[in-house]
């Protein structure tokens, strides 16, 4: 009877632990865990003009995913607009890891038009989280 208690608790414990460790993993395999806002975020990567332009186009709910890393090779004003994006968005502006400042860009079905948010100084990291 002890080994079947024990046997029951090494089971829930592991189970415990692999859940525990793999809320942190991301489910998509083509995203990255980056930790933004002390929070972990699921992200896929945009780093060449292709990836760029395209960013998060097309996308509807749900995806595995909590959103994009855009990773510039230089620091510039940098300019995003919702042009086919059916997700709102929050948009973190960053240089390297620091974030200089936050926008918010609705979906194209909630503006009804082309919506263009600006970063407030040079940036080289763009991430874009699903709201």
């Amino acid at each position: 009877m002890k080994k079947i208690g024990l046997i029951i608790f090494v089971f829930i414990f592991s189970f415990g632990l692999a859940f525990f460790f793999n809320k942190h993993k991301c489910i998509n395999n083509k995203a990255q865990t980056y930790l933004i806002k002390n929070k972990n975020h699921c992200l896929l990567t945009a780093n060449n003009q292709e990836q760029w332009e395209k960013g998060l186009m097309f996308y509807k709910k749900p995806v595995n995913f909590d959103g994009m890393i855009f990773i510039f090779p230089e620091k510039e004003v940098k300019s995003f607009w919702n042009k086919n994006t059916y997700l709102d968005l929050d948009i973190y502006w960053m240089d390297e890891t620091k974030i200089i400042g936050k926008s918010y860009l609705p979906s194209i079905l909630k503006s009804k038009t082309t919506a263009i948010v600006k970063s407030p100084g040079e940036v080289n990291r763009v991430v874009e989280i699903i709201k």
